[in-house]
């Protein structure tokens, strides 16, 4: 099966080629279409429903590519699946607006990305945008559902998105799949954050990240890696707390939470609770439980989420900075910031 896009598909297309006319066709109409494909034909298509529901049923098998026909490059329909499904990228390319630096920082889960975002907002002067720039404008639709957060530093226009990912094997997928994407449709972000979790051990973490970058041509960097002209940068949590009302048993990005509170007093304050409820419960209470502790006492009523980005813009330049230094996270927030380390705070 291929899938042609782009303005110069007439140069992949032939007698046989169908050139599907998406205009006015319901989705039953294109569901009975896909349903008769045999997978020998070329489909040219600007229609992205039409192109999500032959990815979906194409997605094995390596001789099942898109072919985007303004570069000639191609992707495997499975990859073409997984950039729709995870990050909702605009397939048919064409993308526009304007030149600027931009970093992507792909994270797990939508906690650690309000975390995150909240970290670039503190420390490094960005504020939420409504518009991007033509190396993320492939995700714009994703930020029109609230899927991810896209930031901008108004004084030097450089922009960063924070994009949560369905774990460590999501971060890792997505990382593969934005630099095949960027090869393929020609557009450029220079920076990419891969932060996970350490699961077993550092330089298992470190190994996974490793291992999906073994697919390119790349080399290393003082702070990771380097894939063409794009700079990948390893951000693994792992940050212990020690305490004994709290369970710790793995890294997450309550870790760093939890030292946050802690520095900022509102531990202490929940103590008293905290070892009530290890009395009522006969067990320590495990780190996110404590976060909904704190989340009531700091008397924010919305989720966690919003707890989590509220509290790290509210705590103390030097408690955050010292939480992010400790964490061995601060040079590479800073690098993927577009600026070094800022020593006048």
């Amino acid at each position: 099966m291929r899938l042609v896009t782009g303005k110069r598909w007439e140069a992949f297309a032939d007698e046989k080629s169908l050139l599907f006319p998406e205009y006015r066709k319901n989705r039953d109409e294109l569901i009975d279409f896909v349903d008769s494909l045999k997978g020998e034909e070329t489909v040219v298509t600007a229609s992205l429903e039409l192109a999500d529901l032959i990815a979906w049923k194409f997605r094995r098998g390596e001789e099942n590519v898109l072919v985007y026909s303004d570069t000639g490059k191609s992707l495997t329909l499975k990859e073409v699946y997984e950039l729709r499904k995870y990050l909702d990228f605009d397939i048919r390319g064409g993308f526009s607006g304007g030149k600027a630096g931009a970093s992507v920082l792909f994270v797990e889960g939508k906690t650690d990305a309000k975390f995150f975002k909240a970290v670039f907002k503190k420390l490094f002067e960005f504020k939420e945008s409504r518009e991007a720039p033509y190396s993320l404008r492939f995700i714009e639709r994703v930020f029109e559902r609230d899927n991810f957060d896209l930031l901008k530093r108004e004084e030097d226009d450089y922009y960063l998105a924070v994009i949560p990912s369905e774990g460590n094997s999501g971060v890792i997928r997505n990382l593969g799949n934005i630099l095949r994407a960027m090869d393929t449709f020609n557009f450029p972000v220079g920076k990419i954050g891969v932060a996970i979790d350490i699961d077993e051990d550092r330089e298992s973490a470190l190994a996974s990240i490793a291992g999906k970058l073994s697919g390119f041509k790349h080399e290393r960097t003082r702070l990771g890696y380097k894939v063409g002209e794009t700079e990948v940068i390893p951000l693994v949590i792992g940050l212990p707390f020690e305490d004994e009302t709290i369970e710790w048993k793995k890294p997450t990005v309550e870790d760093l939470m939890l030292h946050l509170i802690a520095r900022e007093g509102l531990l202490e304050r929940i103590k008293p609770g905290l070892r009530a409820l290890n009395g009522s419960l006969g067990r320590k209470l495990k780190p996110k439980e404590v976060m909904y502790l704190a989340l009531s006492a700091y008397g924010h009523w919305g989720n966690l989420e919003g707890f989590y980005e509220l509290f790290v813009m509210r705590s103390r330049f030097r408690n955050l900075k010292a939480v992010l230094r400790e964490a061995g996270l601060m040079e590479g927030l800073a690098y993927l910031a577009g600026r070094e380390l800022e020593r006048r705070r």
